[in-house]
């Protein structure tokens, strides 16, 4: 089984904390009052809650929402920030937040909160920062029209849930797509290596603990700013593609407990590395007397570890 116990640590690896811990915190003090359409679709999320964690003796709709617990509005008078994480919430999420249209962050971690992820949170044009994991989030992560215009998310955290499905296609309108971990779901299909094409500053791919298959699909060349790469413990199939080798900007590169194959020689390319780690796959021949050219690299792990048996591995997650 795996395990869906929330860490208190990011989910995202310490290097790139950085840069969500200034989108999570970087908070405006509430002023004036919030609008009368902001309280209600609030006070709709609120009743989507079987369990509140307590909210309701702050969420009252006599007060302004700008001063409700785990409410920030922004100088302009519109809800900027919904911060619910670790809040004992159980019940489903509404779609109603989508009517927030100056909400930057929304942090709904580490909850039990079920149901699907609606569509107006993905396809928001104001969220930055989408943060459900350590749910029991289910179904699918939702595909967006082809009308969509491209949008401002930057940060996305769905891991730690029960998605199942392929990978949105038509997420290639996330053109400010920083890092996304979607690790610890059971999403099938391809990799989605889309994002690597259509957003230019794409840094953080964490996809482990999956049912992704096949083969390694081109694309991954396109993204020239990514640093981490994680599929581990998915099904994935094939050589390393040379694409992969192509991205001389990755500093950690993990896919373990796979079923890739052949040889490493184009690892050299890869002069930034700082962890690597491609054990329990089948890949063949010696490890590259070379990779003691890779200066930054601190961690090889196991790189030509046998591949465990699907049994195993299956147990292993």
């Amino acid at each position: 089984m795996r395990s869906h116990h929330c860490p208190n640590r990011s989910m995202f690896p310490l290097p790139f904390l950085g840069l969500a811990l200034v989108l999570l915190i970087s908070l405006v003090p509430p002023t004036s009052s919030c609008t009368e359409q902001e309280k209600s679709s609030l006070l709709q999320l609120l009743a989507g809650f079987s369990q509140d964690g307590g909210l309701a003796a702050s969420w009252r709709k006599d007060t302004d929402c700008c001063t409700w617990e785990g409410i920030t509005c922004s100088p302009n008078r519109t809800v900027s920030d919904v911060l619910l994480a670790s809040r004992g919430i159980e019940g489903s999420i509404s779609q109603f937040l989508g009517n927030l249209t100056g909400l930057l962050r929304l942090n709904l971690s580490c909850n039990s909160l079920s149901g699907g992820l609606p569509l107006e949170l993905v396809s928001s044009s104001s969220i930055i920062v989408l943060d459900v994991s350590f749910n029991r989030l289910t179904g699918g992560l939702s595909e967006l029209p082809s009308s969509t215009p491209a949008r401002p998310l930057q940060v996305v955290n769905v891991s730690s849930n029960l998605f199942t499905g392929r990978f949105p296609s038509t997420w290639e309108v996330m053109k400010s797509l920083v890092a996304l971990n979607a690790k610890n779901n059971s999403f099938t299909g391809q990799l989605p290596t889309i994002l690597c094409l259509s957003a230019p500053s794409f840094t953080v791919l964490e996809l482990s603990f999956n049912e992704f298959s096949g083969n390694i699909p081109p694309g991954l060349g396109n993204c020239s700013m990514l640093k981490l790469l994680s599929a581990g413990y998915n099904n994935l199939s094939g050589t390393l593609p040379d694409d992969v080798f192509k991205v001389t900007s990755l500093e950690h590169l993990s896919l373990p407990n796979n079923w890739l194959e052949g040889a490493l020689n184009g690892i050299i390319k890869l002069k930034n590395l700082v962890s690597l780690d491609l054990g329990g796959n089948e890949l063949s021949g010696n490890i590259p007397e070379s990779i003691g050219e890779l200066k930054s690299l601190e961690e090889q792990g196991q790189l030509l570890k046998p591949a465990q048996s699907r049994k195993n591995r299956s147990s292993a997650q």
